[in-house]
Protein backbone atom coordinates (compact mmCIF):
# COMPACT_ATOMS: atom_id res chain seq x y z
CA UNK A 1 0.00 0.00 0.00
CA UNK A 2 1.36 3.42 -0.96
CA UNK A 3 1.70 5.99 1.80
CA UNK A 4 -0.93 8.16 0.05
CA UNK A 5 -3.45 5.38 0.74
CA UNK A 6 -2.61 4.94 4.41
CA UNK A 7 -4.24 6.65 7.37
CA UNK A 8 -1.39 8.29 9.26
CA UNK A 9 -1.97 8.84 12.97
CA UNK A 10 -0.12 11.97 14.10
CA UNK A 11 0.59 12.60 17.78
CA UNK A 12 3.06 14.00 20.27
CA UNK A 13 4.07 12.89 23.74
CA UNK A 14 1.96 11.86 26.71
CA UNK A 15 0.86 14.71 29.00
CA UNK A 16 0.43 16.87 25.89
CA UNK A 17 1.32 20.54 26.24
CA UNK A 18 0.45 23.31 23.80
CA UNK A 19 3.37 22.60 21.46
CA UNK A 20 2.67 18.85 21.25
CA UNK A 21 -1.07 19.34 20.76
CA UNK A 22 -0.77 22.05 18.13
CA UNK A 23 2.13 20.31 16.35
CA UNK A 24 0.00 17.23 15.75
CA UNK A 25 -2.68 19.39 14.16
CA UNK A 26 -0.27 21.45 12.06
CA UNK A 27 1.66 18.43 10.79
CA UNK A 28 -1.57 16.60 9.92
CA UNK A 29 -2.73 19.67 8.00
CA UNK A 30 0.54 19.78 6.05
CA UNK A 31 0.46 16.07 5.22
CA UNK A 32 -3.14 16.32 4.03
CA UNK A 33 -2.94 19.54 2.04
CA UNK A 34 0.60 19.55 0.65
CA UNK A 35 1.68 15.92 0.51
CA UNK A 36 -1.78 14.57 -0.27
CA UNK A 37 -1.57 12.00 2.49
CA UNK A 38 -4.42 10.96 4.75
CA UNK A 39 -3.42 12.12 8.24
CA UNK A 40 -5.36 12.57 11.48
CA UNK A 41 -4.12 14.39 14.61
CA UNK A 42 -4.47 12.81 18.05
CA UNK A 43 -3.51 13.54 21.65
CA UNK A 44 -2.25 10.98 24.16
CA UNK A 45 -4.01 12.44 27.18
CA UNK A 46 -5.97 15.47 28.42
CA UNK A 47 -4.67 18.82 27.19
CA UNK A 48 -3.88 21.60 29.64
CA UNK A 49 -5.91 24.78 30.04
CA UNK A 50 -3.48 26.79 27.92
CA UNK A 51 -3.88 24.42 24.97
CA UNK A 52 -7.65 24.52 25.40
CA UNK A 53 -7.54 28.33 25.26
CA UNK A 54 -5.36 28.31 22.14
CA UNK A 55 -7.56 25.87 20.24
CA UNK A 56 -10.71 27.77 21.19
CA UNK A 57 -9.11 31.08 20.18
CA UNK A 58 -8.54 29.85 16.64
CA UNK A 59 -11.69 27.75 16.30
CA UNK A 60 -9.92 24.39 16.27
CA UNK A 61 -11.44 21.26 17.78
CA UNK A 62 -9.44 19.33 20.37
CA UNK A 63 -8.12 16.17 18.69
CA UNK A 64 -9.44 12.81 19.77
CA UNK A 65 -7.50 10.87 22.39
CA UNK A 66 -5.56 7.87 21.11
CA UNK A 67 -5.52 5.13 23.75
CA UNK A 68 -3.50 2.51 21.88
CA UNK A 69 -1.87 1.63 18.60
CA UNK A 70 -1.54 -1.62 16.69
CA UNK A 71 1.42 -3.05 14.82
CA UNK A 72 -0.32 -2.35 11.49
CA UNK A 73 -0.75 1.37 12.28
CA UNK A 74 1.14 4.05 10.37
CA UNK A 75 2.20 6.94 12.62
CA UNK A 76 3.96 10.28 12.55
CA UNK A 77 5.47 11.51 15.82
CA UNK A 78 5.91 15.17 16.74
CA UNK A 79 7.59 16.97 19.65
CA UNK A 80 9.32 13.86 21.00
CA UNK A 81 11.53 10.96 20.01
CA UNK A 82 11.53 9.33 23.42
CA UNK A 83 10.03 5.86 23.87
CA UNK A 84 9.20 6.63 27.52
CA UNK A 85 6.78 9.35 26.36
CA UNK A 86 4.94 7.13 23.89
CA UNK A 87 3.20 3.77 23.65
CA UNK A 88 5.27 0.81 24.81
CA UNK A 89 4.70 -0.94 21.47
CA UNK A 90 5.46 2.12 19.33
CA UNK A 91 8.41 0.35 17.69
CA UNK A 92 6.03 -2.26 16.28
CA UNK A 93 4.14 0.38 14.27
CA UNK A 94 5.29 1.86 10.98
CA UNK A 95 6.81 5.24 11.89
CA UNK A 96 6.97 7.41 8.76
CA UNK A 97 8.20 10.65 10.30
CA UNK A 98 9.55 12.19 13.49
CA UNK A 99 9.58 15.99 13.71
CA UNK A 100 11.15 17.16 16.95
CA UNK A 101 13.35 19.67 18.79
CA UNK A 102 14.63 17.51 21.67
CA UNK A 103 17.86 15.58 21.97
CA UNK A 104 18.01 12.21 20.22
CA UNK A 105 17.34 9.43 22.74
CA UNK A 106 17.91 6.45 20.43
CA UNK A 107 14.98 4.54 21.93
CA UNK A 108 12.79 4.46 18.81
CA UNK A 109 13.47 1.90 16.11
CA UNK A 110 12.03 1.45 12.63
CA UNK A 111 12.00 -1.36 10.09
CA UNK A 112 12.02 1.06 7.16
CA UNK A 113 13.68 4.41 6.46
CA UNK A 114 11.74 7.40 7.73
CA UNK A 115 11.68 11.18 7.65
CA UNK A 116 13.64 12.24 10.73
CA UNK A 117 14.00 15.97 11.41
CA UNK A 118 15.40 17.13 14.75
CA UNK A 119 16.59 20.73 14.97
CA UNK A 120 17.80 22.77 17.97
CA UNK A 121 14.94 25.22 18.34
CA UNK A 122 12.70 26.00 21.31
CA UNK A 123 9.52 24.87 19.56
CA UNK A 124 8.57 22.08 17.19
CA UNK A 125 6.75 24.75 15.20
CA UNK A 126 10.01 26.32 14.10
CA UNK A 127 11.24 22.93 12.91
CA UNK A 128 8.01 22.38 10.98
CA UNK A 129 8.27 25.82 9.39
CA UNK A 130 11.70 24.86 8.01
CA UNK A 131 10.35 21.56 6.67
CA UNK A 132 7.13 22.94 5.20
CA UNK A 133 8.77 25.96 3.54
CA UNK A 134 5.49 27.90 3.58
CA UNK A 135 5.53 31.58 4.46
CA UNK A 136 3.20 32.80 7.24
CA UNK A 137 1.09 34.87 4.85
CA UNK A 138 0.31 31.69 2.88
CA UNK A 139 -0.88 29.73 5.93
CA UNK A 140 -4.54 29.45 6.97
CA UNK A 141 -5.19 31.71 9.96
CA UNK A 142 -5.90 28.83 12.33
CA UNK A 143 -2.71 26.97 11.40
CA UNK A 144 -0.66 30.15 11.68
CA UNK A 145 -2.25 30.85 15.06
CA UNK A 146 -1.40 27.38 16.37
CA UNK A 147 2.19 27.78 15.21
CA UNK A 148 2.50 31.15 16.94
CA UNK A 149 0.99 29.70 20.12
CA UNK A 150 3.38 26.75 20.16
CA UNK A 151 6.38 29.07 19.96
CA UNK A 152 5.07 31.43 22.64
CA UNK A 153 4.30 28.51 24.96
CA UNK A 154 7.62 26.71 24.64
CA UNK A 155 9.70 29.89 24.84
CA UNK A 156 7.60 31.42 27.67
CA UNK A 157 7.29 34.46 25.40
CA UNK A 158 11.03 34.37 24.66
CA UNK A 159 12.04 34.18 28.36
CA UNK A 160 13.30 30.60 28.19
CA UNK A 161 17.01 29.97 27.55
CA UNK A 162 15.94 27.52 24.84
CA UNK A 163 14.74 30.45 22.71
CA UNK A 164 16.65 31.06 19.48
CA UNK A 165 16.56 34.05 17.16
CA UNK A 166 14.81 31.85 14.61
CA UNK A 167 11.98 31.08 17.06
CA UNK A 168 11.51 34.76 17.84
CA UNK A 169 11.73 35.94 14.22
CA UNK A 170 9.15 33.38 13.11
CA UNK A 171 6.77 34.31 15.94
CA UNK A 172 7.04 38.00 15.06
CA UNK A 173 6.37 37.31 11.37
CA UNK A 174 3.30 35.20 12.13
CA UNK A 175 1.98 37.72 14.65
CA UNK A 176 2.31 40.53 12.10
CA UNK A 177 0.35 38.54 9.52
CA UNK A 178 -2.38 37.76 12.06
CA UNK A 179 -2.45 41.25 13.52
CA UNK A 180 -1.75 39.89 17.01
CA UNK A 181 0.11 41.71 19.76
CA UNK A 182 2.41 39.00 21.12
CA UNK A 183 2.63 40.35 24.67
CA UNK A 184 -1.14 40.74 25.02
CA UNK A 185 -1.87 37.32 23.54
CA UNK A 186 0.88 35.63 25.59
CA UNK A 187 -0.57 37.13 28.77
CA UNK A 188 -3.94 35.56 27.94
CA UNK A 189 -2.28 32.20 27.24
CA UNK A 190 -0.38 32.25 30.53
CA UNK A 191 -3.47 33.31 32.46
CA UNK A 192 -5.31 30.33 31.01
CA UNK A 193 -2.42 28.03 31.92
CA UNK A 194 -2.38 29.38 35.47
CA UNK A 195 -6.01 28.41 36.12
CA UNK A 196 -5.44 25.13 37.98
CA UNK A 197 -8.34 25.25 40.43
CA UNK A 198 -10.26 22.43 38.75
CA UNK A 199 -7.35 19.97 38.73
CA UNK A 200 -6.56 17.40 41.39
CA UNK A 201 -3.06 17.17 42.87
CA UNK A 202 -2.36 14.05 40.78
CA UNK A 203 -3.50 15.81 37.61
CA UNK A 204 -1.24 18.76 38.37
CA UNK A 205 1.78 16.49 38.83
CA UNK A 206 1.11 14.65 35.56
CA UNK A 207 0.02 17.71 33.57
CA UNK A 208 3.38 18.54 31.98
CA UNK A 209 5.71 15.77 33.02
CA UNK A 210 8.27 13.43 31.53
CA UNK A 211 10.08 10.40 32.89
CA UNK A 212 13.88 10.25 32.95
CA UNK A 213 16.51 8.06 34.56
CA UNK A 214 18.28 10.18 37.17
CA UNK A 215 20.99 8.60 39.34
CA UNK A 216 19.76 5.18 38.27
CA UNK A 217 16.15 5.91 39.28
CA UNK A 218 13.10 6.31 37.05
CA UNK A 219 12.04 9.83 37.91
CA UNK A 220 8.98 11.80 36.84
CA UNK A 221 10.05 15.42 36.31
CA UNK A 222 7.03 17.71 36.24
CA UNK A 223 6.83 21.43 35.54
CA UNK A 224 3.87 23.75 36.05
CA UNK A 225 4.35 27.06 34.26
CA UNK A 226 2.23 29.77 35.82
CA UNK A 227 1.89 33.47 36.50
CA UNK A 228 0.49 32.66 39.95
CA UNK A 229 2.74 30.08 41.64
CA UNK A 230 1.17 30.77 45.03
CA UNK A 231 -1.94 28.88 43.91
CA UNK A 232 0.26 25.80 43.57
CA UNK A 233 2.31 26.42 46.71
CA UNK A 234 -0.91 26.74 48.72
CA UNK A 235 -1.66 23.12 47.76
CA UNK A 236 1.75 21.84 48.86
CA UNK A 237 0.44 19.40 51.48
CA UNK A 238 -2.11 17.99 49.04
CA UNK A 239 0.51 17.57 46.33
CA UNK A 240 3.04 15.87 48.62
CA UNK A 241 0.34 13.51 49.91
CA UNK A 242 -0.47 12.48 46.33
CA UNK A 243 3.10 11.61 45.35
CA UNK A 244 3.37 8.08 46.89
CA UNK A 245 0.28 6.93 44.97
CA UNK A 246 1.63 8.42 41.74
CA UNK A 247 4.93 6.58 42.24
CA UNK A 248 3.05 3.32 42.59
CA UNK A 249 0.64 3.88 39.69
CA UNK A 250 3.27 5.22 37.28
CA UNK A 251 6.01 2.77 38.32
CA UNK A 252 8.52 5.50 39.09
CA UNK A 253 10.89 5.79 42.03
CA UNK A 254 10.86 9.57 42.48
CA UNK A 255 8.75 12.57 41.50
CA UNK A 256 10.13 16.09 41.09
CA UNK A 257 7.66 18.94 40.73
CA UNK A 258 8.77 22.44 39.73
CA UNK A 259 6.35 25.39 39.69
CA UNK A 260 7.79 27.82 37.14
CA UNK A 261 7.02 31.48 37.81
CA UNK A 262 6.89 32.87 34.27
CA UNK A 263 7.01 36.53 35.29
CA UNK A 264 9.69 36.31 38.00
CA UNK A 265 11.64 33.75 35.94
CA UNK A 266 12.27 31.34 38.80
CA UNK A 267 11.20 27.88 39.91
CA UNK A 268 9.75 26.55 43.15
CA UNK A 269 10.72 22.95 43.84
CA UNK A 270 8.56 20.78 46.11
CA UNK A 271 10.68 18.79 48.58
CA UNK A 272 9.01 15.83 50.28
CA UNK A 273 11.79 13.50 51.48
CA UNK A 274 15.49 13.44 52.34
CA UNK A 275 16.46 11.97 48.96
CA UNK A 276 14.88 14.85 47.04
CA UNK A 277 16.38 17.34 49.51
CA UNK A 278 19.88 15.92 49.00
CA UNK A 279 19.48 15.77 45.21
CA UNK A 280 18.22 19.36 45.03
CA UNK A 281 20.93 20.74 47.31
CA UNK A 282 23.62 19.04 45.26
CA UNK A 283 22.13 19.88 41.86
CA UNK A 284 21.18 23.52 42.46
CA UNK A 285 23.66 24.50 45.21
CA UNK A 286 20.96 25.53 47.67
CA UNK A 287 20.21 24.86 51.33
CA UNK A 288 16.69 23.56 51.94
CA UNK A 289 14.85 23.79 55.25
CA UNK A 290 11.18 23.31 54.30
CA UNK A 291 8.90 21.61 51.79
CA UNK A 292 9.64 24.11 49.03
CA UNK A 293 12.67 25.98 47.80
CA UNK A 294 13.06 28.81 45.28
CA UNK A 295 15.51 28.38 42.39
CA UNK A 296 16.20 31.83 40.89
CA UNK A 297 16.57 31.99 37.11
CA UNK A 298 15.43 28.41 36.55
CA UNK A 299 12.63 28.17 33.94
CA UNK A 300 13.59 25.42 31.49
CA UNK A 301 13.38 21.69 32.13
CA UNK A 302 15.47 20.91 29.04
CA UNK A 303 18.21 23.53 29.38
CA UNK A 304 18.46 24.02 33.15
CA UNK A 305 16.65 21.46 35.30
CA UNK A 306 17.74 18.21 33.64
CA UNK A 307 21.39 19.24 33.13
CA UNK A 308 21.59 20.20 36.82
CA UNK A 309 19.97 16.97 38.00
CA UNK A 310 22.21 14.73 35.87
CA UNK A 311 25.57 16.50 36.22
Amino acid sequence: MNIEEKNIKVFGHRSPDTDATCSAIVWSWFLNTHRHQNATPYILGPVNTEAEFVLESFGVTIPKTLDEIQSHDTVAIVDTNNLDELFENINEAEIVSIIDHHKLTGTLKTNLPLELVIQPYASTMTVMYNVMNIEPEDLPQDIAGLMLSGIISDTLEFRSPTTTEEDKELAVKIAQVLGINISEYAAKMFDAKSNISDFSAAELIRMDSKIYEINGKQTRVSVLETTNPQMIIDRCDEIITAIPKIKQEDTVEEVLLFAIDILKEEAVLFVYNDEIKALAEKSFSVEISGNTTVLPGVVSRKKQILPALTK
